[in-house]
């Protein structure tokens, strides 16, 4: 496919607003981070609608599991005492962002480095749910992935309180999770007959396509966190 120097102008912009506003609410208090998931929440919500009316009105009310339950999951994480707070894993009174950075910022290398090393060495098909995903491209994007956070979790003061396996295993679960998240959610694109979830992001879909690895890694990195920190 020809360079479209507009599109591109146009997926760079919007790719910039949203991690602005992404680490804002992830980073600067209680409320600001809150209110960023009750709005991907709702997004989320009215997509997934949207989509499931047009081929099984019946799943709607799955939604309950998952949207809603993965953001109160990334809501309960980020209230550090309703979780952790046993032993040495206390790291603050009222809110951290450490856990829930974690879990983006692991989706968003894993989904960089998979597209990355897919597109130089990319040759066996993963899913034919998902066409452009190879299997160098998803093991190479799991790989970087953990590593790049497990160098972060070594050499960041508060990560360096959490051993460094709890972060390779964070990662791991993102890797893996969030790679069977975007499949579910192209899959329910493709029994809808649409490109996209929604519009929110100009040159880059809607909240289901953004978040949809999200959904399914966070509920599996909070029971982890549960059963093993």
């Amino acid at each position: 496919m020809a360079f479209n120097k507009q599109t591109f102008k146009t997926r760079a912009i919007t790719a910039v607003i949203f991690a602005a506003v992404m680490l804002v609410g992830l980073m600067w208090n209680l409320w600001a981070f809150l209110l960023l998931f009750f709005v991907i929440m709702i997004g989320c919500l009215v997509e997934y609608s949207k989509l499931v009316f047009k081929f099984k009105p019946g799943l709607l009310v799955l939604g309950i599991f998952y949207i809603i339950m993965p953001v109160l999951l990334m809501m309960d994480l980020g209230v550090n005492g309703t979780l952790l707070t046993r032993g040495n894993a206390r790291l603050a009174e009222n809110f951290t962002p450490l856990f829930p950075c974690a879990i983006i910022f692991s989706i968003w290398i894993n989904d960089t480095m998979a597209y990355i090393v897919g597109s130089l060495i990319g040759k066996t098909p993963f899913s034919k749910i998902s066409p452009n995903k190879t299997w160098e491209g998803t093991a190479g994007g799991a790989i970087l992935c953990i590593v790049v956070i497990a160098v972060l979790g070594s050499l960041i003061p508060v990560a360096k309180q959490i051993p460094i396996q709890h972060w390779i295993a964070i990662a791991a679960i993102c890797a893996v999770f969030g790679t069977m998240g975007d499949l579910l959610e192209s899959k329910m694109k493709r029994l809808a007959k649409v490109k996209d979830s929604g519009r929110f992001m100009p040159g880059h879909g809607g909240f289901l396509d953004r978040f949809d690895s999200f959904l399914l890694a966070t509920p599996f990195v909070w029971l982890y966190l549960r059963l093993f920190l």
